[in-house]
Formats: structure tokens, C-alpha cells, sequence
């Protein structure tokens, strides 16, 4: 008994697009990066706090504490989740802390969005 190998025909594309769709490459550090802010953006405080950025050029992390109903503590947690996520950058001034937001991150995060449109 010989048995054979019978393509399965799909009807939703030709004949090639299970081939093409298994070559298609990813750029895996893109897409990590983008899963990173994407998670990070999840959370409501950490989106309220890259809106609060947005308005300014830098922020101590005091100024964006008054912002929020929340100990230092947590809010530096945050922070740190948005510095990791690539969002935001912190510069170190004698004991404070300054936060920024990363623009062309949020950019390049917009542009890997729309493409998904």
C-alpha cells in the first residue's frame, strides 16, 4: 500500500499564499520593542503620565507626583517600567530625578500602529 501526499487546497487564496505567508520575516527586535510600550501604555496611570510629558520638555519626578494621588514610590515604579519600555528618559540633576518623554519613541510607535491599518 503506497500512500500520497494530497495538498490541501484552500479556498480563501491560491495555491502559493501558505508559502508565502511561512516566508513572511519579522523584525523581531521592532516587534518586542513595540510590545514593550504597547504593554506599558496598558496601564491607565502610565498613560495619564506619558499625557502629562507630552505638554512639557522634562518633569522632576516630585512635579509628576503632584499630578497623581499616589506615593513616590509607586510613582517611580511606573516611571521605571515607561524608562524601560524606551518612552521616557531620566536625566539626574544633584538628588532630583527629570523624566522626558521619548518622542521619536512614540513616534516610531505611531508609524509601527499605522502599519498594522
Amino acid at each position: 500500500m503506497t500512500t500520497a501526499t494530497i495538498p490541501i487546497l484552500r479556498s480563501c487564496c491560491g495555491p502559493d499564499c501558505a508559502a508565502k505567508v511561512a516566508k513572511t520575516k519579522f523584525d523581531t527586535r521592532q516587534v518586542e520593542q513595540q510590545a514593550s510600550a504597547l504593554q506599558a501604555l496598558g496601564d491607565e496611570t502610565r498613560l495619564k503620565m506619558i499625557q502629562l510629558l507630552v505638554r512639557h520638555e522634562s518633569l522632576c519626578v516630585c512635579e509628576i507626583q503632584e499630578a497623581f494621588e499616589l506615593g513616590q514610590p509607586t510613582v517611580s515604579h511606573h516611571l521605571k517600567i515607561l524608562r524601560d519600555a524606551g518612552l521616557v528618559t531620566v536625566e539626574r540633576r544633584g538628588k532630583w530625578a527629570y523624566y522626558a518623554l521619548r518622542r521619536e519613541a512614540m513616534n516610531d510607535l505611531r508609524r509601527g500602529m499605522e502599519a498594522l491599518m
